[in-house]
């Protein structure tokens, strides 16, 4: 049994529309015979951050908002990335960002301030639970406060092969690091296909896993072009999601027993498309803020225990689900669980925003 989890940070319904609407296509999304309705809030705040919203999909507690993989009292969480590792399966991390950023660090680390880049650079460096991870951030590898060299520690003390490229892989190495640029990888317009060519990449490794794997995918920037409000560049960053979306999904029909699930961490941008004449044609494109918002978002599933993925459900309920499409209904970490507040009226917030470093 397979699994992969793909997470489009910043995606709800409207960003997957307004790319449906611009595109002229359906896009993949409307190929997913299971869709549901995910409640964001954190412990914390209505309005979940990426830190909160990640350690949420990738174990089964909410957190406050700033937090990575724990909960609000501080304490570890088991992801699913973890438990599915425990059980022998070969797993990987795959994104457009810092490998170090919000959503892929909650699968992976535990630190209670999520831009402790330095620490969760570590704590990559030092896990045995992940096998391979594509995605950017090599400052915080190679030009740390501490004047470590991580990325020459990963080979030598932790063996990792570490490549700059995904040209460069050794696709039969059971353990590596592409870490492809020192800041976030560049927007889809000037990175071309890589988002879509690392999720083949990593799927020609993780192919002949004995037990199967679990892949986790995050399309990052859809999140950075939201908080720019920039539609653009927002469209780019969708489609560039859909294709990797759609590498995944042909995979599982090719491959059978193997399950995808997408979803997303939170909404950003607040994105309506009226006409802004009132006569019902010629939408827009407009940002209630420059930040994120409380609107739910959508989880699209393919494969066995895709039917569970439906109706209305919490983004910390997401894990379980995985769980028992692999055949582990009871494994938990028994920590207790944080529910944070409940829905009421929020005032927007429209101060400025600047995309996260």
């Amino acid at each position: 049994m397979n699994v992969i989890y793909m997470i489009g940070d910043g995606m709800a319904l409207p960003q997957v529309y307004a790319a449906m609407l611009a595109s002229h296509e359906k896009m993949t999304f409307s190929q997913f015979p299971y869709i549901g309705v995910v409640d964001t809030h954190s412990a914390s705040n209505d309005i979940t951050d990426s830190a909160a919203g990640g350690t949420a999909l990738a174990s089964d507690h909410k957190t406050k908002n700033g937090m990575v993989g724990m909960t609000p009292d501080f304490i570890p969480v088991k992801t699913v990335l973890e438990v599915l590792k425990e059980q022998g399966k070969e797993t990987g991390i795959v994104v457009s960002c810092y490998v170090t950023h919000a959503t892929p660090a909650t699968f992976y680390a535990k630190v209670p301030k999520r831009k402790q880049y330095d620490d969760i650079a570590m704590q990559l460096a030092e896990t045995e639970n992940v096998n391979l991870i594509i995605g950017g951030g090599r400052k915080y590898f190679n030009q740390r406060e501490d004047s470590l060299n991580l990325l020459e520690m990963m080979v030598d003390k932790y063996g990792w092969k570490v490549y700059d490229t995904l040209a460069d892989i050794d696709e039969t190495c059971k353990k590596y690091a592409v870490i492809a640029n020192d800041d976030h990888m560049p927007p889809a317009a000037e990175r071309g296909d890589f988002l879509p060519r690392a999720v083949k990449t990593a799927l020609r490794t993780l192919d002949n896993a004995e037990n199967g794997f679990f892949l986790m995918v995050e399309g990052s920037q859809i999140d950075f072009a939201c908080h720019a409000q920039d539609s653009t560049w927002m469209m780019d960053e969708m489609l560039d999601f859909d294709y990797a979306v759609k590498v995944a999904l042909d995979y599982a029909k090719e491959k059978g027993n193997t399950l995808v699930v997408v979803t997303a961490d939170h909404e950003t941008g607040g994105l309506t498309m009226p006409d802004p004449n009132g006569k019902y044609t010629n939408p827009v494109f407009n940002y209630s803020t420059r930040s994120h918002t409380c609107l739910p978002v959508m989880v699209y599933a393919y494969g066995p225990g895709a039917e569970q993925f439906t109706g209305w459900m919490q983004n910390r309920d997401l894990k379980a689900k995985i769980l028992n499409a692999c055949g582990f209904e009871n494994i938990g970490d028994g920590l207790p669980e944080y529910d944070g507040p409940q829905i009421k009226a929020v005032k927007v917030n429209h101060d400025s925003y600047s995309i996260p470093k």
